[in-house]
């Protein structure tokens, strides 16, 4: 999520409410077993969440991942600690 989040950051996130467009979300990685994905949420409808990086060259998204379930979200980033 670099410029946003630099590796080593830490984030609070909230688990009481939805995402809307342009909200940084944690998510459960849909292959991966137990990995997490930081990235910034740019469409949710009944596809799922579409979700993309800051950094488009160095990112693994939805433009690979496709449209993620809406299960797999953790929650929405509401700070950087």
């Amino acid at each position: 999520m670099a410029p946003t989040l630099k590796a080593g950051d830490r984030v609070l996130i909230t688990r009481h409410r939805m995402p809307a467009p342009g909200d940084v979300v944690v998510t459960w990685h849909p292959t991966a077993s137990g990995r997490r994905l930081i990235k910034r949420l740019i469409t949710i409808d009944a596809s799922g969440l579409w979700i993309e990086g800051d950094n488009p060259d160095a990112s693994t998204d939805s433009r690979q991942l496709g449209a993620l379930p809406l299960n797999l979200l953790i929650g929405v980033v509401v700070a950087r600690v």
